[in-house]
């Protein structure tokens, strides 16, 4: 389990940071000057160059992401130029389209963050620039609450999967239907009738919870609290809940633990946003108490589990469950090792969890839970203190990655092997890199107490 023991002060972090925003700077010239558009969004890296693969375009708004928070973190003038260019001429069709999950990522990532920093006062204040980037959001947060299934009590945004398919990884989502609410949007459905997104948002945050999350309940023999599984499959004629699944973990069985990062920050942020909801907002759909107990439940228990079923430094193995990872030994009392020939390390899984600790900490001790707040948060310093470390941060400057050990596909095959005799390892992947950026940002503005980062504005 995490060594919470060994946590550093937050001020410590602050050489690592800097050290990290210098490196950046180099891997988005980089990624700009060599990387060929032509051949689609860069996905991972291969020998320490970004590539593609094609399954769906969900990174590039982590790409042009990475280059706004860059100039978020540091006031690179052509950073931000570059990141917003790029969201201009490249974006649009993301904000439409229809076909997948990841609004939330895509958008926000762009839109969002450079709606943000104009309403900070970072870049220049313009009316029309700012419609711009709220129209982008706004017809973003319609389309993701469109790709809607009904289930038995409730619904969901489907996974492209398919309409029978909830992925937890979309409860990140679920921000830009709540960005475009406080918008004052909502979706135009047959008939003109108008559909809350607001109500869309939150119930598929409870579909997350309810099947996604599992809590030590015996639901099956390996209902371990705090445990997630990537899909839940529901049968569309009648709606009802039928079966786990996984499509880039090992099993539905077994925790996949970039998908539980996904819900460890997705609903921490949520909880931040449900905070600043006036009562009146949440009385049509149960109040405003019913939505905070569901998703601390949630918060709490992925939390924990991670805690309990993470090495000591924090970084995770790919999947809880994987086949061969009983063949690390006592791996849970030792730091991760990315070069074993078992098991890989995701250290992207520990870059997104580790946000989802900060601000859930934060969060309870608002409500006066210190003893919580100081646990999780302890865990995400030795998280934050061993990604900003080396092996993890990515120094050379022939590698255009700023996170090493990296996994998009293990059950695919798709990582890459440097040596074919130990699992794969020394990649590097977008949502890494820019789930990093975002960390590094959060904490720089904690520790200089700046304007807090959210989603929301």
């Amino acid at each position: 389990m995490i060594k919470l023991d060994s946590a550093p002060t937050l001020d410590a972090l602050k050489p690592k940071l800097d050290q990290f925003f210098g490196l950046a700077k180099q891997k988005v010239e980089s990624i700009d000057c060599e990387y060929d558009d032509a051949k689609g969004s860069p996905v991972f890296t291969v020998g320490g160059k970004y590539t593609t693969r094609g399954w769906t375009e969900w990174t590039e708004g982590f790409r042009y992401g990475i280059s706004i928070l860059h100039f978020d973190a540091t006031g690179d003038e052509a950073s931000l130029k570059s990141g917003r260019d790029r969201t201009v001429s490249a974006m649009a069709s993301h904000v439409s389209h229809i076909g997948v999950h990841d609004h939330g990522f895509n958008n926000l990532s762009t839109y969002g963050n450079l709606r943000r920093l104009m309403l900070e006062g970072r870049i220049a204040e313009n009316e029309w620039e700012k419609n711009f980037y709220e129209l982008a959001i706004k017809v973003s947060g319609a389309v993701q609450a469109a790709r809607w299934t009904e289930r038995q009590g409730g619904g969901f945004i489907h996974s492209f999967n398919g309409p029978h398919s909830l992925f937890v990884d979309t409860i990140r989502s679920c921000r830009i239907l709540m960005q475009a609410h406080l918008l004052g949007h909502c979706l135009m459905g047959e008939g003109d009738k108008a559909i809350s997104l607001l109500e869309r948002a939150l119930l598929h945050i409870e579909s997350t919870a309810k099947f996604s999350v599992f809590y030590g309940e015996g639901r099956d023999i390996w209902d371990i609290a705090g445990r997630t599984t990537h899909e839940a499959i529901f049968n569309t004629k009648d709606g009802a809940y039928r079966c786990p699944n996984s499509q880039q973990g090992y099993t539905g069985f077994s925790t996949w633990t970039r998908g539980q990062a996904w819900a460890a920050v997705g609903f921490a942020e949520e909880l931040e946003l449900l905070a600043t909801l006036p009562d009146s907002a949440l009385e049509p759909f149960g109040g405003k108490a019913k939505w905070e107990a569901l998703m601390l439940r949630a918060a709490t228990a992925i939390a924990e589990n991670f805690i309990e079923n993470t090495p000591t430094d924090g970084i995770s193995y790919w999947d809880q469950g994987g086949p061969n990872i009983h063949q690390l030994g006592d791996y849970l009392n030792q730091p991760a090792d990315p070069y074993n020939e078992f098991e890989p390390v995701d250290s992207t899984a520990s870059a997104i969890t580790c946000q989802g600790l900060f601000r859930l900490a934060r969060y309870l001790r608002s409500k006066g839970d210190t003893v919580n707040a100081d646990r999780y948060e302890k865990a995400g310093l030795v998280t934050a203190n061993s990604l900003f470390s080396e092996p993890y941060i990515s120094t050379d400057e022939n590698h255009q990655g700023l996170l090493l050990h990296s996994i998009y596909h293990h059950p695919n095959g798709w990582d890459n092997r440097p040596d074919p005799t130990k699992a794969p390892y020394g990649e590097s992947s977008m949502w890494g890199d820019y789930h990093a950026m975002e960390l590094a940002v959060y904490l720089q503005r904690l520790i200089h107490k700046g304007p807090y980062l959210q989603f929301f504005a």
